[in-house]
């Protein structure tokens, strides 16, 4: 029997829901001795710390917003300290439906997956979400698909869970959020997802937390994958990139050449030819830091495999 289920909710101004939710929550999973609930309170300026206690949860507060992505690292380090077998995330807002929770849990527990995340969009776009919404979220998970090399339907839900070993493994930076950067992560060092099909209700005139702004989202959640393609192939990253820089300088120079065949001189294109020479250049020095990034890498993959054993040795001992 596995000793611990910790299930983790984020909270931001969640006063009018929170409390119902945790009491929403079944009472009991099979297979588990000890469930504790955990709200980390991101910085609320209302009373959702006080209804997420009356309901018997566990709170760490925030002194300020520092975004879900902050807030998951908060809930991982509490789960390693209390010896949580799995966490599970959901949100606190009563979108998703809780009895679900045992659905994220089986595949874990009959060691078919290492983590599992929900998929809002196995019938399609969920009801009354916004189709700008729908079409965004599913880019992202190309995205994440792409590099990963695994299909993933939805990227982006934040109803997961995840087994103690996962938990040794995150190293995480992002802070506005976290849900691309853990399956790069996990995938990156060999973990199995499963991909659980999840009921969601959107509610009306409901303001996502971390979607509000559709257009800030996109090029901060861009910015999370692609520091995280540096992270895990930085080889291919850097390349892309030098190849791209060489392209254009053949570009510019054929073009000069095609002209200096033509005419007999390069003028008044002969900035043009800097120009090409200098972009060469370029791309030789990105080559070179493409195999000092893959060398650095091997490093920090080194690091990290020390660092899980530190972990592991340290948790599973105090």
């Amino acid at each position: 029997m596995v000793k611990k289920l910790l299930i983790y909710m984020p909270a931001l101004d969640e006063q009018e829901t929170i409390e119902s939710v945790l009491n929403a929550l079944p009472k009991t999973y099979d297979g588990f001795k000890e469930i504790e609930l955990l709200v980390v309170n991101d910085g609320s300026i209302d009373e959702t710390a006080n209804a997420a206690m009356l309901a018997g949860a566990t709170v760490v507060n925030h002194s300020q917003n520092r975004g879900v992505g902050k807030a998951f690292q908060t809930a991982l380090n509490y789960a390693l300290q209390t010896k949580a077998d799995i966490l599970v995330s959901i949100d606190a807002d009563g979108q998703f439906d809780a009895t679900q929770i045992n659905e994220m849990l089986q595949p874990i527990l009959d060691n078919r997956a290492d983590f599992c995340i929900g998929n809002r969009f196995w019938k399609g776009g969920p009801e009354k979400m916004p189709a700008i919404k729908y079409w965004g979220n599913k880019r992202i998970s190309k995205i994440v698909s792409l590099i990963s090399k695994t299909k993933i339907e939805d990227a982006s839900c934040g109803f997961r869970a995840y087994s103690k070993d996962c938990l040794f493994r995150l190293n995480l930076q992002g802070e506005f959020t976290y849900t691309h950067e853990t399956i790069l992560e996990l995938l990156h060092k060999g973990y199995r997802v499963t991909q659980v099909p999840v009921r969601v209700t959107y509610f009306d005139n409901r303001v996502s937390r971390v979607a509000n702004n559709l257009l800030g989202y996109a090029i901060r959640t861009s910015i999370i994958i692609f520091k995280s393609l540096k992270d895990y192939k930085p080889l291919q990253f850097f390349l892309g990139i030098a190849f791209f820089v060489l392209f254009i300088a053949f570009l510019i120079g054929g073009f000069v050449l095609v002209h200096w065949f033509n005419s007999g001189k390069i003028t008044p294109y002969k900035s043009f030819g800097f120009i090409a020479l200098s972009l060469c250049g370029m791309a030789v020095v990105i080559v070179t830091l493409a195999f000092i990034a893959d060398m650095l890498n091997r490093i920090r993959e080194n690091q990290e495999k020390i660092l899980y054993l530190t972990k592991k040795k340290y948790f599973e001992k105090n």
